[in-house]
C-alpha cells in the first residue's frame, strides 16, 4: 500500500504537466495574435488602379428620362447621336419630346495591370432632371483618362437596385433610382504600361503611416529573405533593393511575411452620429468626472367636468398640470487613476450611466484638461 501512494501522485502530477503542456500549446501567442500580413497593410508603389469617366446616352426608359425641353445638353446629344447613324433630325428639332432619353456620366477605375480586352465594371449617374434609370440602356460611351486618351469603351443595360413607385397621393422610394451599375460594362481598349519584373528598386508604402511599424516591417524582411534589402526611410515608406533576385518570386514572400502594426493613440468622434471609437493605447491621467443634467417635466393632463342631469351647471375643462424635476442627484463623482485604461475608461463612465452624446461632451473636457493622452480628432 505504502508503494502504491507514490505512483498514483507521481502519474497525477504528469497528467497535470500534460494538461498544462497541452493548454499552453493550445493558447494563442499573445505577442503573434496582433500580426498581419504586409500585403494587408502596404502596398507596391506604383501599383495603382487609374480613375476613368466619359458621356454617354441612356435609352428605353420608360418615361422618366429628361424633358429635353430643359436639359439643352441631351437634345444635342441625340440629335448628334442620330445624326451619325444617318437620321437628319435638324429641321424637327423643336419638335422632339421623348421622354426615355437620359444624359449621363460614366465612371470607372482601370485596375492595375489590366489588359486590352479585359472587363471591367462600370457605374452610371443621371445627368440631366430623368427620376429612374430602371431598364435603360447605355449606349456606346469611351472612358477618357486624365490624359484624354481613351482607355475603355462602356456598353451594356442598366441594374439600379432601386425600387419607386408613387400614386395620386403617396410615393415610395427606395435606394437611389437615378443611379446604376453594369458589371464588366466596359472593355478595356488601352493598357497602362508598368514592368513590375523588371523594376529592381521598388518601395512598399504604408496605408497607416507610422515609424515602428516601416522599421519592423524592414527588419521582418531582412530577417527573411537575407542581405538587408529593405530599408525604412521615413514612416510611410520601405525602400527595397531586389538587384540579381527575382522580383515577382521576392515580393510574392515579401506579402506573407507578417508584423506586427503599431498604432498612436488616437480618439476619433462622429459627433453627427454620436459614434465614438478608441484606440488601445489610450490612457488617461488621474481626473475626476461628474455628469449629469437638470430636468424639467411639465405634463398637461386636462379634465372635463360634467354638471349633473337636469341642473343649469355648464360643462368646463379643468386644467391639471404635473412638474417633474430631475436633477439627477443620484449621479457620483467617479475618479480615474492615473494610466487608466480603455477599458478601464469605458467601465467608468458606463458606470456613471453616460451615453454616447454626454461622453463626447466628456471626453472633450478630459482633453482640454490636458488629462487625455491621445489624440483627439472630431468630425
Amino acid at each position: 500500500m505504502t508503494l502504491a501512494r507514490p505512483c498514483r501522485r507521481r502519474g497525477a502530477s504528469l497528467s497535470l504537466a500534460l494538461l498544462a503542456a497541452v493548454l499552453l500549446a493550445l493558447a494563442p501567442d499573445g505577442a503573434g495574435a496582433n500580426e498581419v500580413r504586409i500585403k494587408d497593410i502596404a502596398d507596391v508603389e506604383g501599383v495603382r488602379s487609374n480613375q476613368l469617366v466619359g458621356y454617354g446616352l441612356v435609352v428605353g426608359l420608360n418615361g422618366t428620362g429628361d424633358k429635353l425641353d430643359n436639359a439643352v445638353f441631351t437634345r444635342q446629344s441625340l440629335m448628334g447621336m442620330l445624326e451619325r447613324l444617318g437620321v437628319n433630325t435638324r429641321d424637327q428639332a423643336a419638335t422632339l419630346k421623348t421622354k426615355n432619353v437620359d444624359a449621363v456620366m460614366v465612371t470607372a477605375d482601370l485596375p492595375a495591370f489590366a489588359r486590352t480586352g479585359g472587363r471591367i465594371d462600370i457605374a452610371v449617374s443621371a445627368l440631366g432632371d430623368a427620376t429612374d434609370l430602371a431598364g435603360g440602356t447605355l449606349l456606346v460611351t469611351p472612358l477618357l483618362g486624365a490624359d484624354g486618351e481613351v482607355y475603355g469603351v462602356a456598353q451594356g443595360a442598366l441594374t439600379t437596385g432601386a425600387i419607386s413607385a408613387k400614386g395620386a397621393a403617396q410615393s415610395v422610394t427606395r435606394n437611389i433610382p437615378t443611379s446604376a451599375r453594369i458589371a464588366n460594362g466596359a472593355t478595356v481598349e488601352r493598357e497602362v504600361a508598368f514592368a513590375l519584373d523588371s523594376k529592381a528598386g521598388l518601395r512598399l508604402g504604408l496605408r497607416n503611416p507610422d515609424l515602428t511599424t516601416a522599421r519592423r516591417m524592414a527588419d521582418v524582411i531582412n530577417r527573411a529573405v537575407g542581405g538587408a534589402p529593405a530599408r525604412a526611410i521615413d514612416p510611410r515608406t520601405v525602400a527595397l533593393d531586389l538587384s540579381g533576385r527575382d522580383v515577382i518570386a521576392t515580393l510574392a514572400r515579401i506579402e506573407e511575411l507578417r508584423v506586427e502594426p503599431d498604432t498612436a493613440a488616437v480618439v476619433v468622434i462622429e459627433e453627427s452620429s454620436g459614434t465614438i471609437v478608441m484606440g488601445a493605447d489610450v490612457r488617461i491621467s488621474t481626473v475626476a468626472i461628474a455628469q449629469g443634467n437638470l430636468t424639467i417635466r411639465v405634463t398637461e393632463t386636462p379634465q372635463v367636468s360634467q354638471p349633473g342631469p337636469l341642473s343649469n351647471g355648464r360643462t368646463t375643462v379643468v386644467p391639471r398640470t404635473n412638474v417633474q424635476v430631475d436633477d439627477q442627484n443620484d449621479k457620483k463623482l467617479g475618479i480615474l487613476p492615473a494610466g487608466a485604461t480603455l477599458r478601464e475608461l469605458v467601465a467608468s463612465l458606463n458606470a456613471l450611466g453616460v451615453g454616447p452624446r454626454d461622453m463626447i461632451s466628456i471626453l472633450q473636457s478630459i482633453k482640454a484638461a490636458g488629462a487625455l493622452q491621445a489624440d483627439l480628432v472630431v468630425r
